[in-house]
């Protein structure tokens, strides 16, 4: 018997003439000949064993949570009130009659019937004063007094006509001839000697608003033999957790997404148009689902604010950072003070947007617009220290504005990827609603949310595990399920006092 490979040595005893690498004396798994697929190699590569995070921390929460907060309910529909206005006004009144001539004791007659007053004419009664201005300029036309309803002279008058007397020296003919339309609120009144009081009263009336929560879902599903793979990278997410099962990771970040989106519904959300047929009555049919199921959708803060609050379009940036945006600003201060008037506000702005506020405010300070130069010695502002050329408050009229970036309008995955929304402005603070689970009135932010929850279910965050991996023993499934569901609406109140800033 001999050797079957007689008269020369086994491979792996047989020397190398020199020093130098050879394919017989190293071991290769990444090519494809008889030395592949081994589980080393003589010279490995540099392993960083750290996965590198290159887009930073990339969840973008936190919004809601810092201008509002979270209260439960248990009804599948939030009602709330706000306040309508304290004084008396109507725009778009018509003169039917401006003067004209047979009027008696230069009577005017008034029509309130295209201003949307409730019949016959709204909540002026006789014995008011009123002031009557422009619509179109909003110069102010004249003062009069109220003195009967309906028209009695001309044969047009209807019961949606005011008779109203002119205080004054200026004629009826020449304070109305070709005015068209008109603004009217009441400021007073004015009777005489030994007369009655005042006839009829005024009920004040509210505007009701409504929200409709959303259930939102997401899993993650992994098989048990995947739980058991051990990777050879270290991973991370921004929830802290870390190691070397790369199922933990996708789990983190599969919550993480979910709790983004959780933000996110609530900034963006809409109601369903049932009138829409593409939307088929409202019903959709699911995968999943036996029966068709009613999707009614929600409001979110960017349709609350389109429908009930102010947008602006067009803020002006680095084209004119100067005057021409700080003119822009301030048609926003006027437009605010038609309304809350409150004091505090945060601004939430995307990266370009806050910049052009950024250099708005600079533009204050001389010689900006044309060299954008620092000026040092300003403020104890020497060569040696850093420059700061941004501004997170500032203070315009009455108002105090605090200004932060909005990541989600900057990431390049979410809304950086549109430039339809610039920013918005918010107000800070509370407001008083009647709260019908307590039966008394509590102060809430204006913006917040509400979620479904009971004594039993807390439909907030839920989270579960079902099948046979990771501790849950619910099912044969070699897998593990893990489950995430909430039901919320968010609730927009006052959105008159919201600003959304659009692109031009």
């Amino acid at each position: 018997m001999s050797f079957a490979n007689s008269g020369s040595f086994p491979a792996s005893l047989k020397p190398a003439q020199k020093r130098m690498t050879l394919r017989e004396n190293y071991l290769d798994f990444t090519s494809t000949g008889a030395n592949s697929n081994n589980f080393a190699q003589q010279y490995l590569p540099e392993l960083y064993e750290a996965e590198i995070e290159r887009y930073g921390n990339r969840t973008i929460g936190g919004f809601l949570r810092m201008v509002g907060a979270e209260m439960p309910m248990t009804s599948d529909q939030v009602i709330w009130s706000e306040q309508n206005r304290l004084h008396i006004a109507y725009k778009k009144a018509q003169f039917t009659n401006a003067g004209a001539a047979g009027d008696v004791d230069g009577t005017v007659v008034l029509d309130l019937s295209a201003t949307g007053a409730d019949a016959p004419t709204g909540a002026i009664r006789v014995g008011q004063t009123i002031l009557i201005s422009d619509n179109a300029t909003g110069l102010i036309v004249q003062k009069a007094l109220v003195q009967g309803i309906s028209d009695p002279i001309s044969t047009g008058g209807d019961a949606s006509d005011l008779l109203v007397k002119i205080y004054g020296t200026t004629t009826p003919n020449a304070a109305f001839a070709g005015a068209g339309s008109a603004n009217v609120f009441v400021y007073g009144s004015d009777f005489g000697k030994g007369t009655t009081g005042m006839e009829g009263s005024i009920e004040p009336s509210f505007t009701q608003f409504s929200n409709s929560p959303i259930i939102m879902k997401d899993n993650f599903k992994i098989n048990g033999s995947d739980t058991a793979q051990i990777g050879w990278v270290e991973v991370a997410t921004e929830d802290g957790q870390s190691g070397y099962l790369w199922y933990l990771k996708s789990e983190s970040e599969t919550r993480l997404r979910f709790e983004d989106q959780l933000e996110m519904a609530m900034v963006e959300a809409e109601f369903m148009n049932p009138a829409d047929p593409y939307n088929s009555g409202k019903n959709f049919d699911f995968p999943t689902a036996s029966t068709s199921q009613e999707i009614k959708g929600s409001e979110g803060l960017f349709a609350a604010i389109e429908k009930r609050g102010n947008v602006y379009s067009g803020f002006a940036g680095a084209a004119a950072p100067g005057s021409g945006a700080l003119g822009d600003f301030d048609e926003i201060l006027k437009n605010l003070d038609k309304q809350g008037a409150i004091e505090e506000n945060m601004l939430f702005l995307s990266r370009a947007t806050a910049l052009d506020f950024d250099d708005m405010i600079a533009a204050v300070n001389g010689g900006f617009a044309s060299t954008q130069a620092a000026s040092y010695g300003l403020f104890e502002n020497d060569g040696d220290m850093a420059l700061n050329f941004g501004f997170s408050g500032f203070r315009r009229g009455s108002y105090d504005f605090y200004k932060t970036d909005w990541k989600y309008l900057n990431d390049a995955s979410l809304r950086g990827l549109s430039k339809e929304i610039d920013g918005v402005l918010v107000p800070a603070g509370t407001t008083t609603v009647y709260d019908q689970m307590l039966g008394s009135n509590i102060r809430r932010p204006f913006l917040h949310v509400r979620y479904r929850a009971s004594e039993t279910e807390d439909r907030r965050m839920k989270s579960w595990i079902t099948g046979s991996v990771g501790g849950a023993m619910t099912d044969t499934l070699d897998a593990m399920t893990i489950s995430f569901l909430s039901e919320r609406c968010l609730v927009t109140q006052a959105a008159n006092n919201f600003v959304l800033f659009k692109g031009a």
